[in-house]
């Protein structure tokens, strides 16, 4: 559901223009540069209203992050947030996630998370679904060697099909949790999460990197197929895989 127009939209963007990136193809291969220093850079592909990626970057000062958000209502209120706090390992984004191989080099992301994708029910729509392998070839090109997809939401369909395309795709799939609410995991909520949350509805979460022999040594368990994952009676469940307290 898109977001009715904010008041005085155009000067609020205006206002923020600190943290937001208006030419983010100038910066392929040198977003570094742009926070003057060698810190791990993190992406989040459709932040919001910003909840998650401004509590991020307060509590990580020592990693740099970028959220995209094409959403102009939402964006505005994010950047807001990162403005009353003043953030200096934050920036912001208008930017299709479809073309992300033009503003990023090979590798050049070491995390990329994706919060309560857009659904896209109908199975016609699933090539635009975040975590279709279209989307995870994208991903492959710019993740560092040991980058990491982190994805929450709240529809189980999705969560099953990301797993199905993760697994297709090749990728190692960890840290996986049924009922992230009620887990151990470290959490930071995002707008729509808590909303969810409130309502009854089951947060699912995973992570994803891909399959080398360092990755699958230092994750102590062999490839897992979707299939496998979701019938741990057969004893396919890795070590990462987290259940409800």
């Amino acid at each position: 559901m898109r977001m009715r127009k904010k008041k005085n939209l155009d000067t609020r963007l205006a206002n923020c223009a600190a943290v937001l990136v208006s030419d983010p193809e100038a910066h392929k291969g040198s977003w570094r540069a742009l926070f003057g220093n060698d810190n791990p850079l993190h992406l989040e592909i459709g932040c919001g209203k910003g909840r998650f990626i401004v509590e991020t970057a307060r509590r990580n000062p020592e990693v740099n992050y970028l959220a995209i958000e094409r959403e102009q209502g939402a964006l505005v209120m994010a950047t807001e947030k990162a403005m009353a706090l003043e953030l200096p390992n934050l920036r912001f984004l208008d930017f299709d996630a479809a073309g992300l191989t033009e503003i990023f080099a090979d590798g050049e992301i070491d995390r990329i998370y994706l919060n309560f994708s857009d659904p896209w029910p109908p199975n016609r729509q699933r090539k635009r679904r975040l975590t279709h392998s279209n989307f995870l070839a994208l991903y492959d090109c710019v993740l560092s060697k040991y980058g990491q997809v982190h994805f929450k939401t709240d529809n189980q369909h999705l969560f099953e099909f990301t797993l199905e395309e993760m697994c297709g795709y090749g990728w190692l799939v960890q840290n996986i949790c049924l009922d992230l609410h009620n887990s151990d995991f470290d959490n930071i909520m995002t707008e729509y999460e808590e909303k969810f949350s409130n309502e009854g509805f089951r947060i699912y979460r995973l992570e994803a990197c891909r399959r080398d022999e360092d990755t699958l040594q230092r994750a102590h368990t062999p490839p897992r197929t979707a299939e496998q994952l979701s019938h741990p009676a057969r004893g396919s469940v890795a070590p990462s895989y987290h259940t409800p307290r």
